[in-house]
C-alpha cells in the first residue's frame, strides 16, 4: 500500500511539471531549444559507472582510468592503444543508439512546431533521433568528424576509419551499430596501420583556436542566426535542457537576454541539478528540476 502511494506521488509530481512544459510548448509560435550535456546524461549517455565498465573494463584494469572523460587526457604508451580508447569513445557516444529514447520524446513534443536547436553536445543525438538536420546547430563540433592536424579548412567523416579501428580490437558491430563482444576476444590496441592513418587527425572539437569551422558549420550558424532574429519578434519559447555553467555565453546568457528583450517570450529550464534564471524574467520563466527523460515522457 505504501509503495503504491510512493509511486503515485512520484508520477503525479512529474505529471504536474510535464503539463506545465507541454502548455508552454503548445502556446508558443516559435521554440528555440538549447541543450547541454544534461540532456544526453538523461538519455543514459553517462561517461562513467556501468557504461564505462562495460566498454572500457580493460583500460580501467590496466591504466586505472575511471571514466571516459579523464581517459581522454591519459598519456597512452603508443598510438595503437590511444586510438583503441578513442575509437571506442567515439563509437559508443556517436554511432551507437542512446540507451534511452529521450531525444525521440523531445522530437515528438516539438515536431509540429517551428523549432530550432542549438547544442554544445558533440554526440549527434538530435540527428540520430531524426530531428531535421537543417534545424540543428552543433556549436562545439561533432564526434563524427575529424580534422587534420595541420589543416584549418576542412573536416572529414570518420565513420569508416573508426569502424575499422573498432573491428581491429575484436568487436563485432550489430545491425543498430551496437558492439557485440566477448571480453576474452578483445585486445587493447588497434592495428598499427590504422593507428598510423589515424595519427594524421584530431577530433573536430572546440578545445582550442585550431577548431575547424567548416562550410557546414557556417551554414548551420547562419540558419540559427536567422531563426534567432525572427524569434525576437514572435511569441517564442526559449527551452533550455540540461545546460550547466561550463559555457553559459553560448546558450544560457543569450536565452535570458532574448527573453528579457521580448515581452512575448517565455523561458523554461529543465535540469536534474540546478535551476536558475534572473529575477528580471521571473514572471515569464518556469524552472523544472528533475529527470529530463521522465519529464519529457509525461509531457507527451
Amino acid at each position: 500500500m505504501f509503495l503504491k502511494k510512493k509511486i503515485d506521488e512520484f508520477t503525479n509530481s512529474y505529471l504536474k511539471v510535464a503539463n506545465g512544459l507541454k502548455t508552454k510548448i503548445n502556446e508558443a509560435d516559435k521554440i528555440l531549444i538549447g541543450s547541454g550535456s544534461g540532456l544526453s546524461t538523461a538519455a543514459g549517455m553517462n561517461y562513467d559507472r556501468d557504461r564505462f565498465d562495460k566498454y572500457f573494463w580493460d583500460f580501467k584494469d590496466k591504466f586505472g582510468i575511471q571514466d571516459m572523460y579523464s581517459g581522454g587526457f591519459y598519456t597512452y604508451p603508443n598510438p595503437e592503444t590511444k586510438w583503441a580508447f578513442w575509437s571506442r569513445n567515439i563509437w559508443i557516444n556517436r554511432y551507437m543508439p542512446a540507451p534511452k529514447s529521450t531525444y525521440s520524446k523531445l522530437l515528438n513534443l516539438v515536431k509540429d512546431k517551428d523549432y530550432f536547436v542549438i547544442t554544445t553536445n558533440v554526440d549527434h543525438q538530435f540527428q540520430a533521433a531524426h530531428f531535421d538536420k537543417k534545424r540543428l546547430f552543433y556549436t562545439q563540433g561533432d564526434y563524427g568528424l575529424f580534422q587534420k592536424k595541420r589543416d584549418s579548412k576542412h573536416t572529414y567523416d570518420n565513420y569508416e576509419l573508426v569502424r575499422a579501428m573498432i573491428e581491429s580490437q575484436g568487436f563485432k558491430i550489430g545491425p543498430n551499430n551496437e558492439l557485440i563482444f566477448n571480453k576474452d576476444d578483445i585486445q587493447i590496441k588497434i592495428d598499427s596501420r590504422l593507428a598510423e592513418k589515424a595519427e594524421d587527425y584530431v577530433l573536430n572539437l572546440r578545445i582550442d583556436e585550431d577548431f575547424v569551422e567548416d562550410e557546414g558549420w557556417h551554414r548551420a550558424a547562419e540558419r540559427f542566426n536567422d531563426f534567432a532574429e525572427e524569434a525576437e519578434k514572435n511569441k517564442t519559447l526559449y527551452l533550455e535542457l540540461g545546460v550547466g555553467m561550463n559555457t553559459p555565453v553560448i546558450i544560457k546568457y543569450p536565452f535570458w537576454q532574448w527573453t528579457l528583450n521580448n515581452p512575448q517570450a517565455e523561458f523554461v529550464t529543465v535540469d536534474a541539478k540546478t535551476i536558475m534564471y534572473p529575477k528580471e524574467i521571473e514572471d515569464r520563466s518556469l524552472g523544472i528540476k528533475g529527470d529530463i527523460d521522465q519529464i519529457l515522457k509525461y509531457a507527451k
